[in-house]
C-alpha cells in the first residue's frame, strides 16, 4: 500500500476518528460498545507492532496493544472508524484501566490521516488471551480484510480458554 503525504479525512467537532486494531475491529463487538460507529477505512500504524501483553486487572488475560517500537519496518494493521463524541465515555469505560488514548497518523491507500486510539499503560509480557479475545480479533481481521499474512501472525498467537464459560459465552454470542 503506498502512502501519499496528503491528509485525506479531518475530525470535525463532535465526532471520533478512532483506531481500531484488537477486538474492536470487529464491528460487531465496537457497535455492542458504540452503537454509532460506523467502518472509514483500513489504515497502518507505523513503527509500531502488535503485541498481546496489556494485563486485563478485569480478566487477569492478555489484551491488544501496539507497542511503539520506532522501527520503520513494524506496522500494526487496523480499522478507522468515526463515531459521535458522545459516545466516547463508552469505549472509554469498554478499554478500561491500563490504556490510555493516544493520538496517532495513520497510513492509508489514500493517505494520511489522524485519529486516536488506545495505547497500553499496563502490560505483563507473560499473560496470553483467552481464546474468545482472539477469536474477536480475528473476526474483525478477516471482516475487514487485513493482509493475510498479517492475520496468519494473529492466527499464531498462542491463547487459554476461560475457565468461566459464561464469560466466554456472552463474548462470542455477537456472531450468532
Amino acid at each position: 500500500m503506498s502512502v501519499q503525504n496528503k491528509t485525506v479525512l479531518t475530525q470535525h467537532a463532535g465526532e471520533v476518528l478512532y483506531f481500531a486494531y484488537g477486538s474492536n475491529m470487529s464491528s460487531r463487538r465496537l457497535q455492542a460498545r458504540v452503537p454509532l460507529a460506523r467502518v472509514i477505512m483500513r489504515a497502518r500504524l507505523m513503527g509500531h507492532q502488535l503485541r498481546f501483553h496489556k494485563h486485563s486487572r478485569v480478566d487477569n488475560s492478555a489484551k491488544c496493544d501496539a507497542f511503539y517500537t520506532g522501527n520503520s519496518n513494524d506496522e500494526v494493521w487496523g480499522v478507522l472508524f468515526r463515531f459521535n463524541a458522545e459516545e466516547r465515555p463508552q469505549l472509554d469505560k469498554a478499554e478500561g484501566e491500563g490504556y490510555q488514548l493516544d493520538k496517532v497518523c495513520l497510513a492509508t491507500e489514500e493517505g494520511k490521516v489522524e485519529a486516536v486510539t488506545y495505547l497500553a499503560t499496563l502490560v505483563k509480557a507473560e499473560l496470553k488471551p483467552y481464546d474468545w479475545y482472539l477469536r474477536h480479533v480475528l473476526e474483525g481481521a478477516r471482516e475487514h480484510a487485513l493482509p493475510s499474512d498479517y492475520i496468519a501472525v494473529i492466527e499464531s498467537i498462542s491463547t487459554i480458554a476461560d475457565a468461566d464459560q459464561g464469560r466466554c459465552q456472552k463474548e462470542l454470542a455477537i456472531y450468532r
